[in-house]
């Protein structure tokens, strides 16, 4: 759990800083993660942490390919993936989203532009990959920090266990 808390909060700090997730993070908490599962000292086994890892690249890529997240984000949500397990992957997967949604929020609040980028998001679900580049403009003003809702699902999900 130390582990858990540690690294999500490291990351989020660091994205809001940087708006990257180092890939030292990231290969340290999955290096970690199966380390931990392969002495046995934690609550998942091998296969659990692989599987967890799998899971946690599948449930962030295809956010990254349609440019809503980034290719950090899906290599952090993996890694913590390794250290959860798969059950746990999941429900880490759907408190992300919430928090992510709720935070997409806020900074939408925040920038003055909620009816444009509800409307984008419209557009995306609607038109798929044919809206990303309108979403990608450097004018649209639409990017954010993402680990920090990685890291409200992670520990959400990891104080469950």
């Amino acid at each position: 759990m130390a582990i858990v808390c540690v690294a999500m909060s490291l990351a989020a700090v660091i994205d809001l800083r940087t708006r990257r997730v180092p890939n030292a993070l990231t290969g340290a908490l999955l290096v970690t993660g199966i380390g931990i599962a392969a002495v046995e000292l934690g609550p998942i086994g091998i296969g659990g942490a692989l599987v967890g890892c799998l899971l946690g690249f599948a449930f962030m890529l295809p956010g990254h390919v349609f440019g809503a997240t980034g290719a950090g984000d899906v290599k952090l949500f993996a890694a913590a993936g390794a250290l959860l397990g798969p059950a746990t992957t999941v429900q880490a997967f759907i408190y992300t989203a919430i928090a992510g949604g709720v935070l997409a929020l806020v900074v939408a609040v925040r920038r003055r532009r909620l009816q444009q980028t509800v409307s984008s998001t419209a557009n995306l679900v609607a038109h798929g990959s044919a809206a990303v580049s309108a979403i990608e403009s450097p004018e649209a003003d639409n990017r954010f920090a993402y680990a920090p809702a990685i890291a409200i699902g992670v520990v959400l999900a990891a104080l469950s266990w």
